[in-house]
């Protein structure tokens, strides 16, 4: 099955809503949404019923449902994704944005997408760092939140418990690094498109070691490839090298980088335009972290260079980032 990167209409709603944004930003979508027909283990989207014992809906009182590729059996732990919208968008958006669900079918992993909490503005955010996005001081416990979905999920199908993992974009991205620095013992491996790490390092103390990998435009001036105001306007942010190669050294591997092969990530230099000019070929930076590290822990950071925020992606990307979390398993 080829993965294709979103038609032009899809995208341009998509570049509109997804993504850290200002509060005259608006969310026109509502709860999670199912992108697929079918029944659990048939294909589609699971019902996000009771699980097994009579317990409530996966994710509560903010229900989730469960992509589950006709592959799945049972009696064979399949690996588990979950994927973290940006401010202001919702699941369903960043799914239209990363198109992971075919990936899902073809790979054979189970995969979800929830919804953060709306704040005064009616937008949805995660409370992930001391930077993003909790502005209006809800103290909303998403890290409580997202690992009761994981325990939902496990409750009602069977994962693999060496292969959870986490993606998302900005604000989802933020999240995905809280994550790994309190649910270290689940989660497998990361991987966050314009996010960053806590601003206070402290904060984050795993357990053991995660994979990292940080995709990041070194044109993004809403959370900036080089570090500084969140927004321009906001808390100061670390930069995405900072934000690796901080996980380099929770993962115990030397701070120090070589280079990978270039890849080709990105369409657009400018989506904020009706601009279809490229970028040219394999225009991706990659450096990578893996001397040394403790067994499980990687980091890697691609560079889009001249990408911003909400890149226009290129049909490699998804498959190249669901590559990496699958490559890295708790060992």
């Amino acid at each position: 099955m080829k993965h294709h990167a979103p038609g032009a209409a899809a995208l341009a709603a998509v570049l509109v809503l997804v993504g850290c944004g200002t509060d005259d930003e608006t969310n026109t979508s509502g709860g999670a949404t199912s992108t697929s027909g079918g029944n659990a283990g048939g294909g589609g989207s699971g019902d996000g019923g009771a699980s097994p014992g009579g317990a409530g809906p996966i994710g509560g009182d903010r229900p989730v449902e469960v992509f589950v590729p006709k592959s799945y059996s049972a009696d064979k732990p399949a690996p588990l994704v979950l994927l973290l919208h940006g401010y202001t968008a919702s699941g369903s958006l960043q799914e239209l944005y990363f198109q992971l669900q075919p990936l899902a079918e073809e790979k054979g992993f189970l995969y979800a997408h929830p919804d953060g909490t709306k704040d005064a503005q009616n937008n949805q955010f995660w409370n992930a760092t001391d930077a993003c996005c909790d502005f209006g001081g809800t103290d909303v416990d998403d890290s409580a939140y997202l690992e009761q979905v994981i325990h939902d999920i496990e409750a009602k199908y069977s994962v693999d418990p060496k292969r959870i993992f986490l993606a998302g974009h900005s604000n989802g991205g933020f999240m995905s690094y809280r994550m790994a620095c309190d649910h270290a013992d689940t989660i497998a491996a990361i991987a966050s498109l314009a996010g960053a790490m806590f601003v206070n390092l402290a904060s984050c103390k795993p357990s053991e070691p995660v994979s990292v990998l940080q995709i990041h435009g070194t044109a993004d001036d809403t959370v900036p490839y080089d570090g500084g105001a969140l927004g321009g306007i906001g808390t100061m942010i670390p930069s995405a090298k900072t934000s690796v190669e901080d996980w380099a050294g929770f993962d115990g591997c030397a701070t120090t980088s070589t280079a990978g092969t270039p890849l080709d990530l990105a369409l657009n230099a400018d989506a904020t335009t009706s601009s279809s000019m490229e970028l040219p070929g394999a225009e991706t930076q990659v450096a990578i972290y893996d001397s040394g590290c403790k067994p499980g822990g990687h980091a890697e950071l691609w560079s889009i260079q001249g990408g911003n925020h909400v890149p226009g992606l290129s049909p490699s990307f998804s498959p190249k980032l669901i590559e990496f979390l699958l490559a890295h398993p708790k060992p």
